[in-house]
């Protein structure tokens, strides 16, 4: 990844939380490595989650101007209820627009519009991974792989940290060394 443009969206709607340091050390990281790398925290954005087509707020046009800058985004946020943080949610629903991120050919099918573009989700769970995996099947990389799959993100890949609430210090050690480590990639 080194000379790309990175965008870390932090998802959490606590800047203070596990994800907010685990984007904290990415960041650091990332910037070490000599990588260009900005920051978008969607807690501080001003948009209302539900979608519209009447106006588009000002933090959502920022967003896809980001968006439109970087060549890999990176995700950083927790899994609640096996799946991403309505707000997040949200931001997906009002960013990732037809005619931003795809559209809609007369004939048939859709234009990718946002290809060549590549991603890393690093999310945080309380559930175990194989559980989650298996018995759950996965319904974050199912709806994400609906999201930026449709938009022409490829490839993404993923990071779970888990279970997050019963990770002493030292496991949470352990994670954030490995993000270290993946945002040197």
């Amino acid at each position: 990844m080194k000379g790309k443009k990175t965008l870390l969206i932090l998802g959490h709607p606590d800047k203070n939380s596990f994800s907010g340091e685990i984007s904290k050390q990415y960041l650091a990281s990332a910037k070490k490595a000599g990588k260009e790398i900005k920051v978008l925290n969607v807690i501080d954005m001003k948009f209302n989650p539900v979608e519209q087509q009447e106006k588009t707020e000002k933090d959502i046009i920022k967003a896809q101007e980001l968006i439109t800058w970087a060549d890999h985004l990176v995700f950083v946020f927790p899994i609640w209820w096996g799946n991403m943080p309505a707000l997040l949610k949200g931001f997906f629903d009002r960013v990732f627009m037809s005619g931003f991120a795809f559209k809609y050919l007369k004939k048939k099918g859709w234009a990718k519009l946002l290809k060549g573009k590549t991603s890393r989700i690093i999310t945080t769970m309380n559930t175990p991974i194989l559980v989650y995996k298996i018995f759950f099947q996965n319904p974050l990389k199912k709806n994400l792989k609906g999201i930026l799959w449709f938009c022409g993100i490829s490839p993404v890949k993923y990071t779970f940290f888990s279970p997050i609430t019963r990770a002493g210090e030292g496991q949470r050690k352990k994670y954030l060394m490995q993000v270290r480590k993946i945002a040197k990639e």
